[in-house]
């Protein structure tokens, strides 16, 4: 999905005639809120990056950059290294570009899943991944055998909010008997964290795990 977006994304720039100078290098950074062997989310806007990248177009990543100060830093030293367009792919990084933004009015941002868009060159992108969380709850109401579903999640932000509410009342409306026992890790990516939430809501009687978190860990206490 990330490969085909960005590479729209990009292409609609060109065609729009994105202040570029025709003489000049097109460069696309990256900021990601985990690493690039995640697995995840971080994985797929790698892949979508390299996709762009095949395209000929000159990209930077920085992987592993945590919410706050360093976000700032990192995305800033992206815009004052020539970057035309920076992709910042976390929710947590909402405030930071909006705060870079606003000194380099010349660079576009494309912030991941916010809903702050301060300036003019700010745009925020996300998707509907809550409609895959209700078939997820749908099928998960069908054949749990406790009627206790287990959820990692990781912020409480709206998208992870509509993803817990998506999936519950999916599975309820199959099976009103369902709980969703939910486990706050407060983390994007923290394997070790992610597999004690696994199993304690395992512990808890819950015999169908959900996440909105990054690693495989949950996976793998489950095998």
């Amino acid at each position: 999905m990330y490969k085909l977006f960005l590479r729209s994304l990009i292409s609609v720039l060109f065609l729009l005639g994105f202040s570029l100078n025709v003489n000049a290098e097109f460069k696309v950074g990256f900021v990601y809120v985990g690493p690039t062997g995640d697995h995840g989310w971080t994985y797929q806007h790698h892949e979508g990056r390299n996709a762009v990248e095949a395209l000929g177009i000159k990209t930077t990543y920085v992987e592993s950059v945590p919410e706050g100060a360093d976000a700032e830093r990192v995305i800033r030293q992206l815009a004052q290294s020539g970057h035309d367009l920076i992709f910042t792919t976390s929710f947590g990084y909402m405030d930071p570009t909006n705060k870079v933004a606003k000194d380099f009015p010349n660079v576009k941002f494309e912030h991941a899943t916010g809903y702050k868009r301060e300036h003019s060159n700010v745009s925020t992108y996300s998707a509907r991944f809550y409609e895959g969380r209700t078939l997820l709850g749908h099928m998960a109401g069908k054949m749990t055998k406790t009627n206790t579903i287990g959820y990692i999640a990781s912020f409480p932000i709206p998208e992870v909010i509509r993803g817990i509410n998506a999936m519950t009342l999916a599975a309820q409306k199959v099976n009103p008997d369902i709980k969703t026992k939910i486990v706050w890790v407060f983390t994007w990516y923290d394997p070790g964290k992610e597999s004690e939430a696994a199993q304690a809501l395992i512990d808890q009687g819950a015999d169908i795990i959900m996440q909105h978190t990054d690693s495989t860990a949950p996976v793998q206490v489950a095998e």
